[in-house]
């Protein structure tokens, strides 16, 4: 790999390091079980951090054991480390600013944009410092010799997450170079009509050719029971696997699955209801035995846990980072319910019912009733992932969602969360002072309509069972977009996820976000949010906001570019991408609305003009024409108009590719990470510890829950 593109995989320097301050809210919390359960359901996903890490590459776990064995080699006293090793201040700092950013990502792929980043301090360096004690030099040698090492740059493909057979990085597929993308679909086929879903799964090729289902759960032999498919433990494969059997193997993860569960039953003695007691005991059989569908019985249960104290959601969640996009990384959090806020999610909530039917499509993909979700502004006390969203909508089971409802969280102190003297690149200087005024609001609003009456929206037609369906077949909805009968629906079996695979989560990101950019330009909306009076008027503060909403899509579309990869021309990033296609049809909307400006030819002046005055009469229209076609064939089954829509628009040419990307990633702002305190449990107490918002700060706080 030549210099220049290697300087693109260098670790920030420095990393965005930012509090997540919550020990206000936390000393609020007077309730002695309710303080213990915040504590063993932190722990709990806390536990989770090495299955995180196993999940991201194979080097991860070892860097991870690395700077943890350094930070108590030198018990947090790295000046006094670097100078018995022989290391320059210099590389010292590069050394902590990598640590940082590591634990901050959990692992050494970024958590957003999923490309690996190296250190900038010489290996020689790395290598002296860990020469501290026998134990940290044994532990560097490990690191820089497992999978793709700390330093391994070679092959390009391998810098990037993605399939086996593209030769990207995955741990989803482990020890599987030869697996395809077609035998994993033919899998995922094979498991879906047996009933069994992958959520807590990885999939082996062996060298025989067959394959063996890896089970995340306590015990390497969970009874009958408590498994979803019963004794069945193998069996034949057919289709274009004929002649292969595949074999399901329990146990993996399995230390931290037991001590997870361990943690989860004891959170179980300091549950607030009987409902959450009941959750908690799904949860504990789920990952104790490796049941999804005991874990979609602690979410069925969780929905209808409304407006707690304190909420919490944790398992394998997201399917981000599975390059086929159903199998779900560990995360799990624990949050503070701030009330403040919360009265305002609750009006949005209340004013649902009207808002959908502004939305481009009708009644037929449309659920037959809004279930009203539980909406809460929420102060996170522990986030175990790989990067931590501004909004959650879970769970992420359609049967779920269609029939039980949701629930909506915006993360207040995410969001709170800034560094001073921020840079703000591609925004005028006319426009900055409003930017920077409006863009928390104006992300509030956004979070609370993508999570509610965008992920919380629409109808999939089904064939729920043979036979039967949730619309009239006879006489099928007319589509908008093709003002013809619909003729394809979602068959027994189906989801969304497995019917549009690789593309389902930045597709999803991608509808939600642009139900965010139409809904945004409702006065009444903004009203809810504190902004104006409810009646149309862009010159005033609600029109500030929305302003600074369409600003802000617009230049996160562009500096989505930093997350394309022109080698392998893969988006690294659902949300990104998403934006990416959101820009374009800002630039597509006609009138100037949006353009690009600059004067030289490097572009390094180029700037973002948003004619706030085109907003409703180009910008609205031009997003609810792509909305309605991203609803609509997601509502029908479409993918393949789905995916040629979504192709086409985030496609990246040679210009976009180079010219422009080259000046965002010359602009690029280092992503935050976050610096999050420990729960402390003493005799009946427990107390919060908070650390200092530097990359010591950081690295001490993992070492103390290190896990």
């Amino acid at each position: 790999m030549d210099d220049k593109i290697k300087h693109n995989y260098l670790a920030d320097s420095p990393p965005t390091v930012v509090c997540l301050e919550v020990k206000p809210h936390f000393d609020n919390l007077k309730d002695v079980k309710l303080r213990k359960y915040a504590h063993y359901m932190s722990r709990a996903a806390f536990e989770g951090t090495r299955v995180t890490l196993r999940q991201v590459s194979p080097e991860s776990e070892p860097i991870y054991d690395l700077i943890i064995s350094l930070y108590w080699a030198c018990h947090g006293d790295w000046t006094s480390l670097a100078r018995k090793t022989g290391v320059r201040d210099e590389n010292l700092r590069f050394f902590l600013e990598y640590s940082a950013q590591f634990l901050g990502n959990c692992g050494n792929y970024k958590g957003f944009g999923d490309s690996k980043f190296i250190p900038r301090l010489p290996l020689e360096a790395f290598e002296s410092l860990s020469s501290i004690t026998p134990e940290t030099a044994a532990a560097f040698k490990k690191a820089n010799s497992t999978g793709g090492g700390i330093y391994e740059t070679g092959e390009q493909s391998l810098m990037h997450l993605g399939y086996p057979e593209g030769k990207h990085m995955t741990t989803y597929y482990p020890d599987s170079p030869s697996i395809t993308r077609d035998e994993i679909t033919a899998i995922g086929d094979i498991m879906e009509q047996k009933g069994l879903p992958l959520e807590n799964t990885r999939l082996r090729k062996t060298l025989s050719g067959d394959f063996e289902l890896l089970i995340a759960a306590g015990v390497s032999s969970p009874p009958s029971r408590d498994r979803d498919l019963g004794d069945l433990d193998s069996f034949e494969l057919s289709g274009q696997l004929k002649g292969k059997k595949l074999r399901l193997l329990f146990g993996d993860h399995i230390e931290e699955m037991a001590k997870i569960a361990h943690c989860i039953k004891l959170a179980g003695l300091n549950a607030a209801n009987e409902s959450q007691k009941r959750m908690l005991d799904a949860y504990a059989l789920s990952f104790g035995a490796g049941s999804i569908e005991a874990f979609k019985q602690s979410q069925r249960i969780w929905v209808k846990d409304q407006k707690p104290v304190l909420e919490t959601n944790i398992g394998f969640v997201e399917t981000y980072r599975d390059p086929h996009g159903v199998r779900g990384e560990w995360e799990g959090f624990v949050a503070l319910v701030n009330m403040e806020r919360t009265r305002a999610f609750g009006e949005l909530v209340d004013s649902a019912e009207t808002m959908i039917p502004k939305l481009p499509w009708n009644k037929d993909f449309e659920k037959d009733k809004f279930l009203s979700p539980d909406f809460t502004s929420l102060e996170v006390l522990s986030f175990q992932s790989s990067g931590i969203p501004a909004g959650i909508n879970l769970p992420n089971y359609d049967d779920i969602r269609q029939n039980l409802g949701f629930k909506n969280v915006s993360l207040g102190n995410v969001l709170a969360a800034k560094a001073p003297n921020e840079p703000v690149p591609f925004v005028t200087e006319k426009d900055l002072e409003l930017y920077r005024k409006y863009r928390d609001p104006a992300f509030e609003v956004q979070v609370g309509i993508h999570e509610l009456l965008g992920h919380g929206t629409g109808k999939l037609l089904q064939e729920t069972a043979p036979g039967e369906y949730n619309f009239d077949v006879s006489n099928p909805p007319v589509s908008p977009v093709t003002n013809q009968p619909v003729s394809t629906w979602y068959k027994p079996g189906q989801t969304w996820s497995s019917v549009f695979g690789s593309i389902a989560s930045s597709y999803e990101e991608c509808r939600a976000e642009c139900v965010a950019m139409a809904l945004s330009c409702d006065f009444d909306i903004l009203k809810i949010f504190g902004f104006g009076d409810g009646k149309e008027d862009l010159i005033n503060e609600a029109g500030d906001v929305l302003f600074v909403a369409y600003l802000q899509m617009a230049r996160a579309g562009l500096v989505a570019l930093e997350f394309w990869d022109p080698k392998t021309q893969k988006w690294g990033q659902a949300h990104m991408q998403a934006r990416y296609s959101i820009l374009r049809t800002f630039l597509d909307a006609g009138g100037d609305f949006v353009k690009l400006a600059y004067t030289k030819d490097d572009l390094s002046d180029l700037e973002i003009h948003l004619d706030r005055s085109k907003i409703l009469s180009h910008g609205r229209p031009a997003v609810e024409k792509y909305l309605q076609k991203l609803h609509i064939y997601k509502s029908t089954a479409d993918v393949e108009a789905g995916k040629k829509l979504y192709d086409d628009i985030t496609s990246v040419d040679e210009w976009w590719g180079t010219k422009v990307r080259d000046v965002v990633l010359k602009n690029k702002v280092p992503r935050k990470v976050f610096v999050q305190g420990n729960t402390i449990l003493e005799g009946e107490e427990v107390t919060l510890k908070e650390y200092e918002p530097t990359l010591e700060g950081l690295i001490q706080s993992f070492a103390e829950r290190h896990v």
